[in-house]
């Protein structure tokens, strides 16, 4: 039932003009079930960005702590999220989602990573995002701000090491930043 939920969802994503659809659940299966999803109701030219290394890690508390993410009944994400400690699960993960038709893959978060996305750059001919997440940024700002470190110097460094390590795309709450003063 969660995949047919993914696929609909995707559906109506691409009807309201959507060029690329980004599913994070990390279930087994659901970019291939998207993508034939897609292409069936005619939207084959509508990528997919897979989630497909997304860690269990506490760099994501700022972001839930500011939209008040809760699971409705309790738990916790750790049941499809990857453990930490496991970086080749994530080879695995990023075949299956390219395999299934993904266009794209996400390594999420991003700095703790790094060999992850490396080694994922270096298996797959599709182009790598890298996803430097709330916890990696609320670092670097709390850190600058009580004079430890020189923010843009440090920011820089950041952006630098993921595309470095190989990602073609970084998602970061940096973007402005780096579009005002350094792009």
């Amino acid at each position: 039932a969660t995949l047919d939920v993914y696929a609909e969802t995707a559906i109506a994503q691409a009807t309201a003009g959507a060029a690329m659809v980004a599913p994070s659940g990390m279930m087994d299966g659901q970019v291939g079930r998207i993508r034939a999803a897609l292409d069936r109701a005619g939207f084959d030219d509508v990528a997919i960005l897979a989630y497909a290394a997304k860690y269990a890690s506490g760099l994501y508390g700022p972001f839930r702590e500011a939209v008040n993410v809760e699971i409705a009944g309790g738990g916790d994400r750790k049941g499809y999220q990857q453990d930490v400690r496991n970086g080749r699960e994530a080879l695995v993960e990023v075949q299956a989602d390219v395999e299934q038709g993904a266009d794209m893959v996400m390594i999420k978060p991003a700095l703790a990573y790094l060999d992850v996305i490396a080694a994922v750059r270096q298996r797959v001919d599709v182009p790598v995002a890298a996803y430097h997440v709330s916890g990696e940024y609320a670092m670097l700002e709390a850190a600058a701000a009580n004079g430890w470190i020189d923010h843009d110097v440090v920011a820089l460094e950041h952006l630098t090491a993921i595309k470095r390590a190989g990602a073609d795309v970084i998602l970061t709450y940096l973007a402005r930043w780096f579009a005002e003063r350094i792009g």
